[in-house]
C-alpha cells in the first residue's frame, strides 16, 4: 500500500491565539451585570491605570469588575488556575468609596483606586486567612497585615487573596485547603512557590499587582516561573506583623508585579518601620523616599554585575536554564554593562545547613497562634495529630515538628554560617566594585505538577540577610519563563530596581500567558472553528486556545474515509511544509478526538504555519490546495 500520494490537500490554521478585550462585561458575582467602558486592562501598568482614572475614561469600581470578570472566566473555568481563594466582599465597596474621594478631594497618590490582590498568609478584616491549610479555614483575624494597612492607606483596594503552598512550606503552590495551582504559561506545571497564586494571578491580568512572602525563594520564584519580576528586601525592610510566619529569622514580605515601575510603588506603600516588628528598626533612615521617582532606565551602561557561576547547575537537566540566562547575560554586555564571573570563597559549605525554617517554624506557629483570638488549631502538632494538613507537606511537617528546641547546636551553627555568608558577599560586592551579583533564580525550568522542584538558588538572599531581584531572563523551548536574580548589598533595592529597570526596557520579554487572553463581551474567548472539506470528507476543527486544545472531528461517506490513510497536522505552509505534528486519523486512532497544541504549535497556529494533511491510499485523486480560517 502506497502511503504517500504524489499529492496531498494541505490545509492552513491561521487564528488568533488571542481575542479582542471586552467592550462590556459582567459586574461579578452577586451584583447583576454592568456595562463597562470600552477599556482595556491588560498589562496595564498602575500608572496607565491612574492616568485613564484621572481623564475619567475608568473609575475603580469599572477596575473591579474587570478584573473580577477576568477572575470569573479564568480562575475556575478554562484554564482553571486555582490562584484566587476568595474574593473582597467589600472591594466595590471600597472602590466606590475611593471613585468619590477622587472627585471631592483628589487622589491620595499612584495606587489610589488600584485593585491589587494579596497572598493567603496575610491578615485580612475583609476575608479569612488560611494560610492555604484547611487547619486554618475558620481563621479569620480582625486586622489587616501591616503591609495591608499601608496599602489601604495609599487608597489601594484589595481585590482578594491568592493561593498558596500550604504553610508557605514549599514552592510548587499546593495544600489542603484549595489544592495546587496551574501556570498559566504550561497548564502542565506549577506556578513556583509559595507565593504561586500571586504569581499566576498578577501574570495572568487578574489584578495590577501582588503581594507575597519569600522565606527561601517564596517571591523569586513565582516571579521567574511567571515572566514577573519580585523583590526580596533587605531583612527587616518590611514589617512581619499580621503574615502567618514560617521562619521569623527568613521571613519578609514584599510585592510582585509585571514591571520594576508597578513594584516600586507597591514599594512606596509597603515598606519602612513598625514598632510591632522590632526587625524593622533597621531599616529606620535608609529607604529612599520614593523608590519610583529614582528609578533610572540609564542603570546599565558601566554598570559592573558579578555572575556567581557556581549557581549555574552543571546537570544536563540544568543546561536549558544556564543557556537562556546566558543569553540575557549577552544581551546585557551589548547595552553596555560590565559582567564579570566573580568566585565567593567557600559559598557552597557556607550555604549547606544555614536555613533556620526547621528551626523556627515550630515554634513561631505556635507562638503566632497563641496570641491570636479563638484560633482552630494551637500547633504543628495540633495539626499533625488531627490530619489536617496534604499528603505532599506531611514529611516536612513531621520533621520539623520533631525539633525539640529553638536554640540548639544545628541553629547555633546556622546562624554562625549566615554572619559568615554576608560578611563573604560583601567582600565580593566590595573587592570587585559590584552592584550586583547575578545567578539563576531556578537552575531548572518549572516542574510538571505532581513532580518535585529542583533547582532553587533562594539561599543565598534568604541566609545572608541580603536583597535580591528576580527579573525575566526569557523563555525556554516550550514556552515557559525563566528569570535570573540580582543581588545586592543591604538597602540597596534602589540600585537593584534600577537596574531591573533598565534590564526590562533592554530585553524586552514580559508578555502574557497564552491561557488568559482578553475577554470578548464579558466572558472568555469561544472556541474558534472551521471545516475542511475535501474529496467528500469534512473535518471539523474547533480550537480552544485558553487550555491550547485541538478539538477534531472526520466524517464523510464511507468510500471516500476508505481511500484515506491517514490525517495529520503538520508545520509549514502548503507550498512549505514542516515535520509531522499530531495525528488526528489514522489506522489506530478513531476519527474523533482531541490533541494539546505546544507552544511551537501556537506561536505557528497564531501565523497561519500549521497544515491539516490528508494522506491518500493511493497517488491519485485531483488535486486541491485549501486556505481556510478559523471563523471570526
Amino acid at each position: 500500500m502506497k502511503l504517500w500520494p504524489r499529492i496531498v490537500v494541505a490545509t492552513a490554521l491561521a487564528c488568533t491565539c488571542a481575542a479582542a478585550q471586552a467592550v462590556r462585561a459582567q459586574a461579578g458575582r452577586p451584583t447583576a451585570a454592568r456595562a463597562l467602558p470600552a477599556f482595556d486592562v491588560m498589562e496595564r501598568s498602575i500608572e496607565d491605570l491612574q492616568r485613564a482614572m484621572q481623564a475619567g475614561a475608568i473609575t475603580s469600581r469599572t477596575l473591579v469588575d474587570f478584573y473580577l470578570a477576568r477572575i470569573e472566566a479564568y480562575d475556575k473555568q478554562g484554564p482553571a488556575l486555582n490562584a484566587i481563594v476568595a474574593v473582597n466582599p467589600r472591594a466595590r465597596e471600597a472602590a466606590d468609596a475611593l471613585d468619590a474621594e477622587r472627585a471631592s478631594r483628589g487622589s491620595r497618590g499612584p495606587l489610589h483606586g488600584i485593585p491589587v490582590l494579596v497572598k493567603d498568609n496575610y491578615e485580612t478584616v475583609e476575608m479569612p486567612t488560611s494560610a492555604g491549610s484547611i487547619a486554618l479555614a475558620s481563621f479569620h483575624p480582625a486586622r489587616d497585615a501591616f503591609m495591608v494597612q499601608r496599602l489601604k492607606a495609599a487608597g489601594a483596594v484589595i481585590l482578594g487573596k491568592t493561593n498558596m503552598h500550604e504553610l508557605a512550606a514549599g514552592i510548587f503552590t499546593i495544600g489542603s485547603r484549595f489544592g495546587q495551582t496551574k501556570n498559566p504559561y504550561d497548564l502542565d506545571r506549577n506556578p513556583g512557590g509559595s507565593s504561586g497564586g500571586t504569581g499566576a494571578a498578577v501574570a495572568s491580568n487578574f489584578a495590577v499587582a501582588g503581594m507575597g512572602s519569600d522565606t527561601c525563594g517564596s517571591i523569586r520564584n513565582p516571579a521567574s516561573h511567571n515572566n514577573l519580576v519580585g523583590l526580596r528586601g533587605t531583612q527587616g525592610l518590611s514589617s512581619r506583623t499580621g503574615i502567618v510566619p514560617l521562619s521569623t529569622t527568613q521571613d519578609i514580605g514584599g510585592p510582585i508585579a509585571r514591571s520594576i515601575a508597578d513594584l516600586a510603588i507597591m514599594l512606596d506603600a509597603t515598606v519602612g518601620t513598625d514598632p510591632a516588628d522590632p526587625s524593622t528598626e533597621v531599616s529606620a533612615g535608609r529607604i529612599p523616599s520614593s523608590y519610583r521617582a529614582a528609578l533610572s532606565a540609564d542603570a546599565l551602561p558601566g554598570a559592573r554585575i558579578g555572575v556567581v557561576r557556581s549557581l549555574f547547575g552543571t546537570a544536563p537537566e540544568d543546561q536549558e536554564v544556564t543557556a537562556i540566562v546566558q543569553k540575557a547575560i549577552d544581551g546585557l554586555k551589548k547595552a553596555g554593562a560590565e559582567l564579570i564571573d566573580v568566585v565567593i570563597p567557600g559559598l557552597d559549605d557556607l550555604l549547606r545547613d544555614g536555613s533556620m525554617i526547621n528551626a523556627d517554624f515550630k515554634f513561631d506557629l505556635m507562638e503566632y497562634l497563641a496570641k491570636a483570638e479563638n484560633p482552630p488549631v494551637t500547633s504543628l502538632g495540633d495539626i499533625l495529630d488531627r490530619g489536617l494538613y496534604h499528603s505532599a507537606l506531611e514529611s516536612t511537617f513531621r520533621a520539623r515538628n520533631a525539633v525539640d528546641q529553638r536554640n540548639n547546636e544545628a541553629s547555633r551553627r546556622a546562624r554562625i554560617k549566615r554572619v559568615a555568608l554576608r560578611q563573604a558577599v560583601e567582600a565580593v560586592l566590595s573587592e570587585h566594585r559590584l552592584v550586583a551579583l547575578l545567578y539563576p533564580t531556578l537552575r531548572r525550568k518549572p516542574a510538571r505538577i505532581g513532580d518535585g522542584q529542583g533547582g532553587s538558588t533562594c539561599q543565598l538572599s534568604a541566609h545572608s540577610g541580603l536583597p535580591a531581584l528576580a527579573v525575566p531572563a526569557g523563555f525556554s523551548d516550550d514556552g515557559v519563563p525563566v528569570g535570573m536574580d540580582l543581588l545586592g548589598g543591604a538597602f540597596a533595592e534602589q540600585d537593584l530596581l534600577s537596574l531591573g529597570y533598565a534590564i526590562g526596557q533592554t530585553l524586552n520579554l514580559r508578555h502574557e500567558p497564552f491561557s488568559t487572553p482578553g475577554l470578548v463581551n464579558g466572558k472568555r474567548p469561544a472556541p474558534r472553528t472551521t471545516d475542511v472539506r475535501f474529496q467528500g470528507l469534512v473535518l471539523a476543527l474547533s480550537y480552544d486556545a485558553t487550555i491550547s486544545r485541538l478539538q477534531y472531528s472526520l466524517s464523510g461517506d464511507a468510500a471516500a474515509v476508505d481511500k484515506l490513510s491517514a490525517v495529520w497536522i503538520h508545520a509549514g505552509s502548503a507550498a512549505k511544509p514542516g515535520a509531522a505534528r499530531h495525528q488526528l486519523f489514522g489506522a489506530d486512532r478513531a476519527p474523533a478526538g482531541t490533541v494539546t497544541l505546544a507552544a511551537a504549535d501556537r506561536r505557528d497556529l497564531a501565523e497561519g504555519g500549521l497544515l491539516a494533511r490528508f494522506y491518500l491510499r493511493n497517488g491519485r485523486g485531483s488535486a486541491a490546495d485549501v486556505q481556510v480560517s478559523f471563523e471570526k
